[in-house]
């Protein structure tokens, strides 16, 4: 059939009637593009999907966690910035196809890796945003059980269960329940949670901050106290990787933007918006996280990182239920746009006949409590260096292709009723693209065939897996990436008519 899309003055394309087959084999509701007329979303609500993204209590205490490993606090929040500087790129470009064709990202992934083979990049982000969801849920189900307890009392105390209170599981299911039920409601409760969530969580940390200055009567030593590790020899094997970790902290959205961007009224939206949202906001909850650590330093004597511990240290029960609600929407703000959004898709892209946005949305929580996401938190070597560095090996070579496919080969131009079809120019050879899946596997060794463990410290042989890569592994996003991206516009240029939809 010819491709005739239906257009408007700003370049947003959506479906002619009768483009999409009815069989249902690639398409549900939630996967085929949001019509033009849908498309809503403004630069404010895209910074303010950062906003209430980036201020949770991981993002709080990433600073703490490159102190914890020897940098000053300066280098921390520089790491910090540079990391979100550079993840921003890989976030626009792949954002570009949401608000023009109104797709999810599962349905881009079928442009390069084939109607079938994008299941694989699906499944790989689907499998990250699992185990974020666990990992968030768990920390926000602790940070609740912290000042329920410092209300109440006793919670501590109570009975254990699996080494752990009772009344911290019952804390974390209860949380994830409260996440579920908003998500279950659609995207559009998504867009208006996070409108108002947003400078909530703002407030909340600023009145953190202004309440550790008065008790503190100024701050610590903490800004004073100079790098362990110097601007020298033996800051730089540090800050590789570390940089690589907090680029793997977003590189799960830099793949699935386009979950969000889809809603988009235009691509000025997306681009200010995200821009104005992500690299100045964790910037500046960085150093929010370190003034008002080193308020408490002043205050208790010894730094304190975490933000609920902090508040609990306070007996006004005012301040208490403030942090409280804090937390909860914080937590809840970031773990669902993130975490569950990107899944339900995903899963939805695997059996678009079974499963819906709604069905996926709640496989996605078993399997993030299945993962038992109190282990992948330990330590900030487990943490930073083997969990967001073999994360962000993997995603950086997903999204090489990505990018390569969409804007060096195909130019942003894209065929929609093809991408929902077993013909045609993505359905390649059997719905998989064999120079995706070779581009994936080269890409995907370089990046993470090199990961290594200190003794001791986490799952890997101390000369990596495989021992002459592992100077790469602290560079695997960026290996990940480059090669990819590399390797797919080589081998796809070889074959270039192929690879231009029709027009």
């Amino acid at each position: 059939m010819p491709y005739h899309p239906t257009g408007t003055a700003d370049d947003r394309v959506e479906l002619a009637p009768g483009d999409i087959p009815s069989d249902g084999r690639f398409a549900n509701t939630d996967l085929l593009p949001v019509p033009v007329g849908a498309r809503r979303w403004t630069t404010y609500n895209f910074a303010a999907l950062w906003v209430g993204m980036a201020h949770n209590i991981p993002s709080w205490m990433l600073a703490s966690g490159l102190v914890a490993l020897g940098m000053d606090w300066k280098q921390a929040v520089f790491t910090i910035a540079l990391a979100n500087l550079i993840v921003l790129v890989p976030m626009l470009l792949t954002g570009h196809a949401g608000p023009k064709y109104g797709i999810p990202f599962p349905v881009l992934a079928r442009a390069s890796f084939g109607v079938r083979g994008a299941n694989l990049a699906a499944m790989i982000r689907a499998a990250v945003a699992c185990c974020w969801f666990g990992i968030q849920t768990w920390i926000g189900g602790s940070g609740i059980f912290v000042l329920l307890g410092k209300i109440f009392g006793g919670w501590a105390d109570a009975e254990r269960i699996g080494g752990q209170p009772w009344t911290l599981w019952l804390c974390f299911i209860l949380f994830w329940a409260l996440e579920l039920a908003i998500i279950y409601r659609g995207m559009d409760t998504l867009r208006r949670f996070e409108n108002w969530a947003a400078p909530f969580v703002i407030v909340g940390a600023l009145v953190l901050l202004v309440w550790i200055g008065i008790k503190a009567g100024g701050f610590g030593n903490l800004l004073d106290q100079p790098s362990r590790l110097g601007w020298g020899a033996e800051f730089w094997p540090v800050f590789f990787p570390s940089l690589m970790g907090m680029i793997a902290f977003w590189s799960t959205l830099s793949l699935n933007i386009p979950d969000f961007t889809r809603f988009g009224a235009g691509q000025r939206s997306q681009i200010i918006g995200q821009t104005l949202g992500l690299p100045t906001t964790m910037t500046l909850f960085a150093l929010l996280s370190v003034f008002v650590t080193s308020g408490s330093e002043a205050v208790y004597g010894t730094p304190i990182w975490d933000p609920v511990v902090l508040v609990s240290k306070t007996d006004n029960v005012f301040g208490l239920l403030f942090a409280l609600v804090t937390v909860l929407i914080a937590t809840i703000s970031v773990n669902i746009a993130a975490n569950v959004v990107s899944p339900a898709y995903d899963l939805a892209n695997l059996a678009p006949r079974l499963i819906n946005f709604r069905r996926g949305a709640l496989i996605t929580g078993v399997v993030g409590v299945l993962i038992m996401p109190w282990k992948l938190t330990s330590t900030p070597e487990l943490y930073i260096f083997t969990w967001l560095g073999l994360v962000g090996g993997l995603l950086g070579t997903v999204a090489g292709i990505l990018i390569a496919d969409y804007w060096i080969v195909r130019r942003t131009r894209l065929s929609l009723p093809d991408l929902y079809r077993d013909s045609g120019p993505y359905w390649y050879s059997g719905g998989w693209n064999p120079r995706a899946l070779a581009a994936f596997l080269v890409g995907g060794v370089l990046a993470i065939g090199g990961s290594h463990s200190a003794p001791g410290q986490g799952p890997f042989p101390q000369d990596g897996l495989i021992p002459f890569l592992r100077p790469l592994a602290d560079y695997g996003w960026a290996v990940g990436l480059a090669s990819s991206l590399l390797l797919y516009t080589v081998l796809t240029r070889r074959d270039q008519p192929s690879a231009q939809p029709p027009g």
